[in-house]
């Protein structure tokens, strides 16, 4: 069976849609012809949005990292209005 649900028939069939994605994976809802939804399984969700990294070694391995550019702050007085 298909991982693709239109969007009125998962709507009326949500705890099938539910089932079907813990047992088989993620499921597609479209609408109109156009995808606008995916339901997948918790663990992969978090798989998916897990940090594996911090900010700082996140910069310090950017392609930018050692490249010397140099960034100083504008040192003037802010202009009134």
């Amino acid at each position: 069976m298909s991982n693709i649900w239109q969007f009125q028939e998962a709507n009326s069939k949500f705890s099938k849609v539910v089932e079907r994605t813990l047992e088989k994976g993620f499921q597609i809802i479209i609408q109109d012809g156009r995808k606008i939804v995916v339901i997948l399984p918790f663990d992969e969700y978090e798989r998916l949005t897990k940090r594996t990294e911090s900010l700082a070694q996140f910069l310090m391995e950017s392609p930018l990292a050692g490249s010397e550019l140099i960034i100083e702050r504008d040192k003037s007085t802010p202009r009134h209005l």
